[in-house]
């Protein structure tokens, strides 16, 4: 028997939309220099002081920048020493990098020259479809901490003079909208250089074996029940064993 009523025809979208864009972005730097406060700082809005500084984890973030939405996929290294073969893998699988420094560190300050060369000569011999050299922007964090301050403000001008790279001098545990910038530029830069092209994603790259060890978690759920931010020691329920 049929319905006396017609049945409501199906809703069709006027405008289809467009899928994210996908970033890779690493953050190298030595240890305690602020790299993962600096990327939770950015994915949620808090600031969480203490970290194991053993721990190594790549975050996926959804952000909206210009009113279009951005996957970012951020690896926090450990800044360890490690073999040149792991920091290969590592630079490798990355589209941008934010290398962090503590102006309280001088040898965290130092290290920067190294890390850039090291990013520049692995990008070099890769073939990235582009004659750019990958987005990096150096990072002078914890500024807030002027008593302890051992690299100058002058010190990081220089640098980014000599090494031809924006130098964002900021503090993480202050400054959201600091935090903010640092990715910002990132993938503007990549906007810009076309490595990736509206509405479409990342040609994403081969991944090693090592890079399918790190853990992965999704930014948006690493918040608890009433609002707050889990610690370190929680991440460790997201690590398989």
């Amino acid at each position: 028997m049929s319905s006396p009523f017609p049945l409501p025809r199906p809703l069709r979208r006027s405008v289809s939309l467009a899928p994210a864009r996908t970033v890779r972005l690493v953050v190298l730097g030595q240890s305690a220099v602020g790299k993962t406060a600096l990327t939770v700082r950015f994915i949620t809005r808090r600031f969480i002081g203490d970290y194991d500084p053993t721990l190594e984890m790549i975050y996926r973030h959804t952000a909206s920048i210009d009113g279009e939405f951005v996957h970012f996929e951020i690896l926090d290294t450990a800044g360890q020493e490690e073999d040149s073969l792991q920091i290969e893998e590592k630079i490798k699988w990355g589209d941008g990098f934010a290398v962090v420094y503590s102006v309280t560190d001088r040898c965290s300050f130092d290290e920067v020259m190294r890390l850039c060369f090291l990013i520049n000569h692995i990008h070099s011999n890769t073939k990235r479809g582009t004659s750019d050299q990958p987005p990096v922007v150096i990072v002078a964090n914890k500024k807030d901490l002027q008593f302890d301050r051992m690299v100058s403000t002058e010190d990081g001008d220089s640098l980014t003079k000599a090494l031809k790279y924006p130098c964002y001098e900021i503090s993480t545990r202050d400054s959201y909208e600091e935090t903010v910038m640092v990715f910002n530029a990132l993938y503007y830069e990549l906007l810009k250089q076309g490595n990736f092209s509206p509405g479409a994603c990342n040609k994403r790259k081969t991944v090693s074996k090592l890079m399918e060890k790190i853990p992965k978690i999704y930014a948006n759920s690493a918040l608890n029940s009433s609002g707050r931010s889990l610690s370190f020691n929680s991440y460790r329920e997201y690590i398989p064993e």
